[in-house]
């Protein structure tokens, strides 16, 4: 376990459908509907509750699916979290069809709906790294960029969690927060 920020982001190793926070972010496809990787393990863990709500959110508010970058919230239904909060990450083309923007977006997006319903403790996920083949190292920077904005200028959420299934993804985020803060240092 890493922290930055004063302890306000946390990068850890471990299963984020066992974390004990106020809110756990789905790295969801499209469809809301359940999927592969954290979507599929979120779903599975969190029981039919959780995909009873995204139905509801298809058919009443978003019929043609979560566009990239955007986030939605649902109950935790038997997770130890109140909340996920659902939201597409892009898929990696180039790296000149603003997915980093849209990275981005996820993040600040997903935190400003954790403020929203008071959630003073998130654990995201690696967004967009699986089958969604954004580079992990640029993924880590823009995770930690953002999240660290967002810290910076709010003050809730309280305490951020960067949950990483395995210790490469884990040391790949760290390794390029340390790179982040040693630069700004080094403007100073």
């Amino acid at each position: 376990m890493t922290e930055f920020y004063n302890g306000r982001l946390i990068a850890t190793i471990g299963d984020i459908t066992d974390f004990e926070v106020d809110a756990i972010v789905n790295a969801a496809n499209s469809s809301l509907l359940g999927g592969g990787g954290v979507d599929g393990a979120i779903h599975r863990r969190g029981g039919p509750a959780i995909l009873q709500e995204c139905k509801q959110l298809r058919r009443h508010s978003l019929p043609d699916g979560l566009p990239t970058g955007k986030a939605v919230i649902t109950g935790g239904g038997r997770l130890a979290a109140r909340y996920v909060i659902h939201t597409v990450g892009p898929v990696w083309q180039d790296g000149n069809r603003r997915e980093d923007a849209l990275l981005e977006a996820c993040y600040r997006n997903s935190l400003d709906l954790a403020a929203g319903h008071a959630a003073t403790t998130v654990a995201f996920p690696a967004i967009s790294t699986g089958v969604y083949g954004f580079p992990r190292e640029r993924a880590a920077r823009v995770a930690f960029g953002a999240i660290g904005e967002y810290l910076y200028r709010n003050t809730v959420p309280r305490t951020v969690y960067c949950v990483f299934f395995s210790h490469d993804d884990y040391q790949e985020f760290v390794d390029e927060a340390n790179a982040i803060l040693q630069a700004v240092n080094d403007q100073e």
